[in-house]
């Protein structure tokens, strides 16, 4: 279908300039972006009070934890990742997020800050997922975790949630489930959807491949680190639930992990929003779409934890 009227409104508020010269960035630039203003703020939706949230460290990876439940005991625990191109995002703009999928799934939600490139390059941001995921299983009883875990992760995000289920599954620890939104899982960028959305649809198939080498830093982009879509054996991973959006460069590279993942047995899910665009789901101000999908994401999680 066509872009839905909301996308339509949104791209011609917000959407980036075609004409950037992404080569031209350089790190003080990225870090004046990153100490920006959000110009979404107020669409990212309210900062609900909550009797939990808390700063703290896992193994030297800063997290913020969300409690919504006012009591005392063990809950099961999603591990959020915030999406930014491996590059931007934090778990400041992801607050109103982390924050509404406490109140949905009544888990506790542990958003992760992990390090960012261009001056943590590859594997940096991989590895501070697995050490908040192995932490969890190692200190239950700091997160109040009842031995429930599952990892969340939108686009980069959904990249790193995707390697740190694999990692988890190889280590022998047992996730219950694994959220991936609009997820980025293939660097080679060959798909239909990246030829079809390109351009004029927000995020533009020459950004994501900026961030990915911004990322990558010469990394080979077939290792399962970076594009866990090029894993060798998907069979024992945890169940999935994979969200899209149609008019989204990473939509059939979701699509395809999830048709990989049924196809060796494990208990996927896809679910495709019809006229959407990357980055909808945390935009619930813009897009009614995204509370549709936040509500079907918690279903999921709470079938699963």
């Amino acid at each position: 279908m066509p872009l839905h009227p909301q996308a339509r409104a949104y791209l011609a508020r917000y959407a980036p300039d075609a004409e950037a010269d992404l080569d031209s960035i350089g790190p003080d630039e990225i870090r004046e972006r990153r100490a920006a203003p959000d110009p979404l703020a107020i669409q990212r939706g309210p900062l609900t009070k909550l009797p939990f949230v808390r700063d703290e460290q896992a193994e030297g990876v800063p997290i913020r934890i969300y409690r919504a439940d006012p009591g005392d005991g063990a809950l099961p625990v999603a591990v959020f990742f915030h999406g930014g191109g491996w590059v931007y995002g934090s778990v400041k703009r992801s607050d109103a997020l982390c924050r509404d999928l406490a109140i949905r799934t009544r888990a506790v939600v542990v958003s992760v800050d992990y390090r960012l490139a261009p001056e943590h390059p590859f594997p940096a941001a991989a590895d501070d997922a697995w050490t908040v995921v192995r932490d969890l299983f190692a200190r239950p009883a700091f997160y109040q975790c009842n031995g429930g875990v599952a990892v969340v992760g939108e686009s980069a995000g959904g990249n790193l949630a995707a390697v740190a289920a694999w990692r988890a599954r190889d280590a022998g620890l047992a996730l219950r489930h694994q959220v991936l939104i609009c997820p980025a899982l293939d660097l080679a960028m060959d798909t239909p959807s990246y030829r079809e959305y390109a351009k004029g649809h927000g995020l533009r198939a020459a950004e994501m491949a900026w961030c990915a080498t911004t990322y990558a830093e010469g990394a080979d982009p077939a290792d399962p680190l970076l594009s866990p879509l090029r894993l060798p054996d998907v069979a024992g991973l945890p169940p999935a639930t994979v969200v899209t959006a149609e008019c989204d460069v990473l939509r059939d590279e979701g699509e395809r992990y999830a048709e990989r993942l049924a196809g060796a047995g494990v208990a996927a899910e896809a679910r495709r929003f019809d006229g959407m665009i990357h980055g909808f789901f945390g935009l619930p101000g813009l897009f009614d779409q995204a509370t549709e999908a936040r509500d079907y994401v918690a279903e999921r999680l709470r079938e699963f934890l």
